[in-house]
């Protein structure tokens, strides 16, 4: 897995990866999930999509990532797209039981028909960037919720995607594990090079972990509004702390709360 260690052009000019373009989803004929959802991510982008539930948040998601097709509209790549552009981290961190970590993260290239000894570097250098290479011969039942949570993320990272795909990967663990998590996944972010799409419930998580908050409208689902955060990256305690973060936190509510047809 090579560590790309590059610097993420400023927003409004970075080039595009992927649109959704004028997306519906219906299910069941009747019940209409998203409409008229589009959205362009450009390339090193952190967007969470924030929104109420049953919002559709997790529907596009499942978009994106071609586990699911949309009624009417597309998802357009830039550029040619495989397989390993896409790395996926569910709420749940599904892991197999019966395999040890080392193994969890190999699973992706062992569906791509790769042996174990021909990857083993890349699995050893990603549970390094995740903080477990001293795990790699331990099973899930051995590890703690986060750790659980840092091995899905080394599985979806290690065939080294150009973009990652988050669902609520946070939402089960305690506060003090999730602040670490989201500080680590800063980390991760800035070494390797990737865009992601995160999908919280949290103003607070989304204020702290993207540059683009995508606020989406209850059912149908759909882009309400767009809120930029330009504080710089590190971001830390000092940025949790502070004013600005605050400031931004009071928008990103306000515009929660529009979505939800409340009053602001």
């Amino acid at each position: 897995m090579a560590v790309r260690h590059h610097e993420t052009l400023p927003l409004g000019q970075r080039p595009p990866l992927l649109r959704l373009n004028h997306v519906d989803k219906i299910f069941g004929g009747d019940v209409v999930a998203l409409r008229d959802m589009t959205l362009q991510v450009n390339q090193g982008d952190f967007i969470s999509l924030l929104g109420p539930s049953g919002c559709g948040k997790s529907t596009a998601l499942r978009i994106i990532s071609d586990l699911m097709h949309p009624t009417r509209g597309r998802v357009e790549w830039e550029g040619h797209h495989g397989r390993g552009d896409l790395g996926v981290v569910f709420q749940e961190p599904t892991l197999m039981p019966w395999a040890t970590v080392a193994q969890n993260v190999w699973l992706p290239f062992r569906l791509a028909g790769k042996s174990y000894s021909e990857v083993k570097d890349d699995v050893l250098e990603v549970l390094r960037l995740v903080g477990l290479e001293k795990f790699l011969n331990a099973y899930p039942r051995e590890l703690s919720g986060g750790m659980k949570m840092r091995v899905s993320i080394a599985r979806a990272i290690v065939t080294n995607p150009r973009l990652i795909l988050m669902d609520e990967p946070f939402a089960a663990l305690d506060e003090i594990t999730r602040h670490k998590l989201n500080n680590d996944l800063l980390k991760l972010k800035d070494q390797i090079g990737c865009t992601v799409i995160f999908v919280t419930h949290s103003v607070f998580e989304s204020v702290f972990l993207s540059d683009r908050i995508v606020v989406m409208a209850a059912r149908p689902g759909r882009v309400l509004t767009e809120l930029q955060v330009d504080a710089p990256y590190p971001r830390g305690e000092e940025f949790r702390t502070s004013a600005e973060y605050a400031a931004h936190a009071r928008r990103a509510s306000e515009a929660l709360k529009e979505a939800m047809g409340e009053p602001a």
